[in-house]
């Protein structure tokens, strides 16, 4: 994986590609919030249809859903440690009114 720069992230940001989908990742398992919302906002922008982000959280960012589920597609597993692993993938009929300056949750 090779470290890249993302622009407004608080933590690192990888990237690798595996047969033609890159797949960037990150992890805010151990940051207070609103962290982990505003590295996945963060995130997300860096997507395509031939791409996906992985985040790693301490829990499901519930707050976040909602903020993006018009144009993203997420899919949440349990890791063996006790994290959440959540997957996004840019919708194909996306309709690009996510609002990515809405990065912290209230309440």
């Amino acid at each position: 994986m090779e470290k890249i720069e993302v622009i407004g992230s608080t933590v690192d940001f990888f990237k690798k590609v595996e047969n033609e989908l890159t797949i960037y990742e990150f992890d805010t398992s151990m940051c207070p919030p609103p962290e982990p919302m505003v590295n996945a906002m963060a995130g997300l922008q860096l997507l395509d249809k031939n791409s996906k982000l992985v985040m790693i959280n301490h829990k499901s960012p519930a707050g976040l859903f909602p903020k993006v589920q018009e144009d993203f597609d997420f899919q949440e597993e349990n890791t063996d440690d006790g994290k959440v692993k959540v997957v996004f993938t840019l919708k194909n009929n996306a309709s690009k009114t996510t609002d990515f300056s809405q990065n912290t949750c209230n309440g």
